[in-house]
């Protein structure tokens, strides 16, 4: 069982509400433990952009708590109605991540009716407001996220799959439904990608300077073609699966020429990959597009001349059309990865003190 940041720091949320309310003498604690389950955040800048909204909730729930119950009582009936108003004014206000909190503040105040009702009410909202500040507290000083090594390992975990997949399909080595499985989890495994990508680029750097925002600036743009790239490659699998059979008809000549241009793309993926945290040197990649660039006009020369030739002795050319999809994916590809490199080398020559990663076997995983 692995136990990731985001729940080790719940559990210290938790503690911490529970002993600074019992530290001040709360009646019921507990309410804090809850309010820092619901308030805990995947990262610094989202803690700092939750909190408002957390207590704009809280005050919520307690107002109309507190009218409801003094208007109408405290029947269950009563309490299910003012819940209902609460998620309206939630949804009204977009805050509807912060329901769960506000149903809480509604429930502890409105559960346990007293004579000094007002009194019981505001105990209550203090007692959230314990909660909410504790896990702002945890997110802000505990475990902070490390969403760039994390993100790295998540492209290059993803990446290799999806070249892994392309090898294998050009060698026809797998079959025909298996694969399709496999490109809807990696369909959604590129779509997690793209969440991490916010919460890397909602991080915020402490005292920044000039060059650390030029530089993170930089590692954005780089990620964000990362993932580009990665998508490319992906929707290149995609169409090989869809014209698989088309493929396969084509004449052998062309078919050993598809897979030797893929083999070469797919082989440059994964040095890019590697240069980009310093595992190869900069002028491998570079050597190989100036000994084995990607010739655009030849690929495509290569398609019409095949083409033609089919034509000639076979007549039919319908199936030759099919292909036209794929071909622009392929170049669409290289185009993706032409790109990755050239701002891989910029950040590294402009960057040189800022271009290495923490990394680490256990971040893999």
């Amino acid at each position: 069982m692995k136990l990731g940041a985001r729940i080790v720091k719940t559990g210290i949320a938790i503690t911490l509400a529970l002993f600074v309310a019992q530290w001040l003498n709360v009646p019921t604690p507990f309410f804090a433990g809850i309010a820092a389950i619901f308030a805990i955040q995947p990262s610094i800048y989202k803690s700092y952009q939750s909190i408002i909204e957390h207590v704009q909730a809280n005050l919520i729930g307690a107002i109309l708590a507190i009218i409801f119950s003094l208007l109408f009582g405290h029947d269950p009936f009563i309490i299910g109605l003012t819940a209902i108003f609460v998620i309206g004014i939630n949804l009204k206000l977009k805050i509807e991540n912060t329901i769960p909190l506000a149903l809480v503040t509604v429930i502890a105040i409105m559960e346990s009716p007293g004579e000094n009702f007002l009194e019981f009410a505001l105990v209550r909202f203090s007692t959230v407001m314990i909660g909410i500040l504790c896990a702002f507290l945890v997110n802000l000083i505990f475990l902070p996220p490390k969403y760039e090594t994390r993100l790295y390992y998540k492209v290059k975990l993803t990446t290799e799959d999806i070249l892994k997949w392309i090898r294998i399909n050009m060698r026809h080595g797998t079959e025909h439904h298996l694969l399709k499985t496999d490109i809807e989890m990696l369909h959604q495994r590129v779509l997690k990608l793209e969440q991490l990508f916010m919460l890397y680029k909602e991080e915020r750097t402490y005292f920044p300077t000039l060059k650390n925002s030029s530089s993170k600036a930089r590692k954005l743009v780089i990620f964000r073609q990362l993932i580009v790239t990665s998508n490319r490659a992906l929707f290149t699998l995609k169409m090989l699966h869809r014209l698989e059979n088309e493929l396969h008809h084509m004449p052998v000549e062309y078919q050993h020429y598809i897979k030797a241009e893929l083999d070469h793309l797919v082989n440059l993926h994964e040095q890019i990959l590697l240069k980009f945290v310093g595992k190869i040197k900069q002028h491998n990649t570079s050597e190989m597009y100036e000994e084995e660039r990607f010739n655009k006009q030849q690929f495509i020369d290569e398609f019409m001349i095949h083409k033609d030739n089919w034509c000639e002795y076979e007549g039919d050319v319908e199936v030759w059309y099919h292909l036209f999809p794929l071909v622009s994916k392929i170049i669409d590809y290289s185009d993706q990865l032409e790109h990755l490199d050239k701002l891989i080398d910029s950040f590294q020559k402009y960057h040189v003190d800022d271009n290495e990663f923490e990394i680490g076997a256990n971040e893999e995983e």
